[in-house]
């Protein structure tokens, strides 16, 4: 019994954000029912593409203790931009170069100071989410624009709108979808089984410690930042593809919150130095779904953040629950 009991809470301390996923799609099947489809299925990892790679960023920074509150205001500023660069140049692999290249940039901006400066993570990056938005914006509205809009009638803008929206022809799966699990495979690769990624874990884990083991901290951090904001501008490029526009006052509008939740739910924790990448990827389908159970049910969309907070807490709590009973067990004892 005790053997049955072990591998039970082993599995679930493990996988739990596996089974809370399962049971947000149990919900949504059940209430969407004869409607459910096989595109239908794929529009879940596909919704959850952008804000899934975003936050595999997250999930890297948050692994060293540290984050990042201006992803958001990343994807306007880089979003805006790319969409220039695609209409000045006719070029998708220019625009995707930009893109990763420039939120890169981005990243090492915030990773300097963070790292090399020392200054708190969570300043740092407040700051520079109100002025990448408001850079964005001042940009727009120096060329008299309201909004960055894709140039349709060019030659290229076809071939990128179906990175964005088609999908393979046999199965039917989208690109995003398959871009999406392939990013998650790689970073989860990354932090799991390189050199790099035992660092990331161990600055997490216990800074001190793993400066006297000879990590070069401010250096991990730096490219740790530098990594997260290409994976922003990867993920902004395919947000350009997707959608076809960008407004630097609403597009990217709460993905920092959206982000975390994604790394909360795909339990890593807010401490550092624990949990896996791979997690995220049902931390942030866990949260579109719960978009379209609200759509099923036709709730009031204005209510959609306040349900997304309590199942946050709600799968928080349930996660704190076995550390829970272990002390409760501790004390009877």
């Amino acid at each position: 019994m005790k053997t049955k009991n072990f591998f039970c809470n082993k599995i679930w301390n493990k996988y739990n954000y596996v089974l809370i996923f399962l049971v947000i799609l149990t919900v949504f099947l059940i209430i969407n029912g004869s409607a459910t489809t096989w595109v239908s299925l794929m529009n879940i990892p596909r919704h959850s593409a952008v804000i899934g790679i975003i936050a595999l960023s997250m999930g890297l920074i948050i692994l060293t203790g540290d984050i990042d509150l201006s992803v958001g205001s990343q994807l306007a500023l880089i979003g805006g931009l790319t969409v220039t660069v695609f209409n000045g140049t006719n070029s998708i692999t220019l625009s995707l170069l930009f893109g990763i290249g420039f939120g890169g940039l981005l990243g090492f901006f915030n990773g300097f100071l963070i790292g090399r400066l020392k200054m708190p993570a969570f300043i740092v990056t407040l700051a520079t989410m109100l002025m990448f938005r408001s850079i964005a914006q001042t940009v727009m509205n120096s060329n008299k624009w309201t909004i960055y809009q894709l140039n349709a009638k060019l030659d290229q803008w076809q071939n990128l709108w179906k990175i964005g929206n088609a999908s393979v022809p046999i199965l039917q799966i989208p690109y995003l979808v398959i871009i999406f699990i392939l990013v998650v495979i790689l970073m989860s690769y990354m932090t799991t089984n390189t050199k790099f990624g035992k660092r990331v874990y161990a600055i997490g884990s216990n800074e001190k410690a793993a400066h006297l083991s000879g990590i070069n901290i401010w250096q991990s951090r730096v490219i740790v930042y530098v990594i997260g904001g290409i994976l922003v501008g990867f993920a902004t490029f395919l947000y350009v593809a997707n959608v076809g526009s960008v407004d630097p006052a609403t597009s990217g509008k709460n993905y920092e919150l959206y982000a975390i939740a994604g790394v909360v739910i795909g339990e890593i924790s807010m401490s550092g130095g624990k949990g896996r990448l791979s997690g995220v990827f049902f931390g942030a389908m866990s949260f579109t779904i719960i978009d379209k159970i609200i759509t099923a049910l036709g709730l009031n969309p204005l209510i959609n953040d306040t349900i997304k907070g309590g199942i946050l807490l709600l799968a928080i709590g349930v996660q704190m629950l076995p550390e829970a009973f272990r002390k409760m067990r501790k004390k009877q004892i």
